[in-house]
């Protein structure tokens, strides 16, 4: 029953939640809660590791007259999956630590309902019970970003609703494509969907409607033009949740299920998939070049990050595999701390605007300092853990095409051209004027400051990024712990 408390006890914290009053409480227990939550994923991964695997399964027949189950359990990428969302929970929620927004017990309830959804996502093993998990990230998500999130909220967002959710109903129909094409008695058991006897018409049209739903997800070019805007507006706890781990649903997505319900399709279909990748790859990455806002920059590098994941996918090979999975942690790891240090900076300046910024390093060491930490594992940096990923992921599309290869590698190329010119500019360029007002950006994000900032970090955003610092060494010196 570990599985089931996983994904048990935020939903129950949830509601806790949303029943206290006290803003500093609530603070406390969802952090608290989720520090306990953490705990009990160590927990998970160490009896995966050393006891019986299989005592991290169950299944609880639910509407056995249509083959739907609750069944649940973890395997090698899902525990991974499962430690990353558990790991920067915590982290999101100490970084509103001096922070004070309007309805906080819907705030904080909020993300941890994501959390109960992501947990839902990463262990559910029968494709409705997985589908419905996928649905309900989606509607706090949805919430955090439509009432916390900045101008413009209302147009973004729904949009964001409406791509998300349209992709999600083309999985829901082959879902139900598929549990037709199981052996009797039908099953939406993902062995029972894997054995699906299809032809190589049925595979094609699976194939694009899951494609659909995790490239929109993921995003893959040309399903990404929510992604930006979304990222930009949202708070940052919001952009956050939304690439260190949302994203990963959609990866998680092609793993779990379409790369093996669709094995053939994938191999002939998969080298137009890679192109779309890696054209991403290039174009987010070019756009990139052109952006003044900070959040907006790190949105298209994430877009970049993401494709080469992707592409790497679809090699089919096993060093793109294993690069693909510790990719996806150190993708989640490095953008919660990117994205984390630009809600300091704004709350600071009251602006993310690239041109308005300079010369932080002199006023904030301590903060230049982890930035261009956190900023040389965004850019693979050996060592750090965006190397290792990056590496083995090129080694696969290099065994598949060295032009695809070729390509694709632009993404540490570029990457490290905006990014480092964009620390340039903010943090060892000229100081603009003094006496930032954050006010405004405060007003705009629906929340208000209690009492001026240091200009350097305190106590809380330093303890949001060592552990994010610690994760990018230990990652990048021993990946063999994160291998699925």
């Amino acid at each position: 029953m570990i599985t089931v408390a996983l994904i048990g006890f935020p939903l129950l914290l949830t509601l806790a939640l949303f029943l206290l009053r006290g803003e500093r409480l609530l603070k406390w227990t969802a952090l608290l809660g989720s520090l306990l939550e953490f705990g009990w994923a160590i927990f998970a991964w160490i009896n995966y590791e050393h006891y019986c695997k299989c005592s991290l399964r169950v299944k609880i027949d639910w509407l056995e007259s249509l083959g739907i189950s609750l069944q649940l359990g973890m395997d090698g990428i899902s525990i991974l999956l499962v430690i990353l969302t558990a790991f920067l929970i915590p982290l999101i929620i100490l970084s509103s630590w001096n922070q004070s927004y309007t309805k906080p017990s819907a705030f904080y309830g909020l993300i941890l309902l994501m959390e109960m959804a992501f947990m839902g996502v990463f262990t559910a093993f029968d494709g409705i019970l997985f589908y419905i998990f996928w649905e309900m990230a989606l509607i706090p998500a949805w919430f955090l970003c439509a009432v916390w999130g900045g101008y413009d909220r209302i147009r973004i967002t729904f949009k964001f609703f409406i791509y998300t959710f349209v992709g999600s109903l083309f999985m829901l129909g082959a879902l139900i494509y598929l549990y037709y094409k199981t052996p009797i008695p039908h099953s939406f058991d993902f062995r029972w969907l894997y054995a699906a006897t299809l032809t190589s018409t049925e595979q094609l049209w699976i194939f694009i409607a899951l494609f659909l739903a995790f490239a929109i997800k993921i995003p893959i070019f040309p399903f990404h033009t929510w992604q930006p805007d979304t990222y930009t507006t949202a708070p940052a706890q919001g952009t956050m949740l939304l690439s260190g781990i949302m994203l990963k649903m959609g990866i998680y997505g092609v793993i779990r299920w379409l790369i093996p319900i669709t094995p053939d399709a994938v191999a002939d279909y998969g080298p137009a998939v890679m192109i779309l990748a890696i054209t991403g790859i290039v174009y987010a990455s070019l756009i990139a070049f052109r952006q003044d806002d900070m959040k907006r920059l790190v949105a298209y590098n994430s877009i970049a990050h993401v494709g080469l994941i992707a592409a790497g996918l679809f090699t089919l090979s096993k060093q793109a595999y294993d690069g693909a999975v510790i990719q996806m942690l150190s993708h989640g790891v490095n953008s919660v701390g990117l994205f984390a240090l630009i809600g300091m900076i704004e709350r600071r300046t009251g602006t993310r605007s690239i041109a308005s910024l300079g010369g932080l390093a002199r006023q904030a060491p301590w903060l230049a300092i982890f930035f261009m930490i956190i900023l040389l594992g965004s850019i693979s940096l050996p060592l750090t853990n965006g190397f290792v990923g990056e590496f083995l992921l090129l080694i696969g599309l290099f065994n598949y095409s060295i032009a695809f290869s070729a390509v694709a590698g632009l993404t540490i190329i570029f990457g490290a051209g905006y990014m480092l010119w964009m620390y340039q500019r903010v943090m060892l360029g000229e100081s603009p004027p003094e006496g930032y007002p954050a006010a405004e950006a405060a007003r705009l994000h629906g929340r208000t400051n209690r009492s001026p900032i240091p200009a350097d970090l305190t106590l809380t955003e330093a303890l949001v990024l060592i552990p994010i610092v610690i994760m990018i060494f230990w990652i990048g010196i021993a990946p063999g712990l994160f291998y699925p």
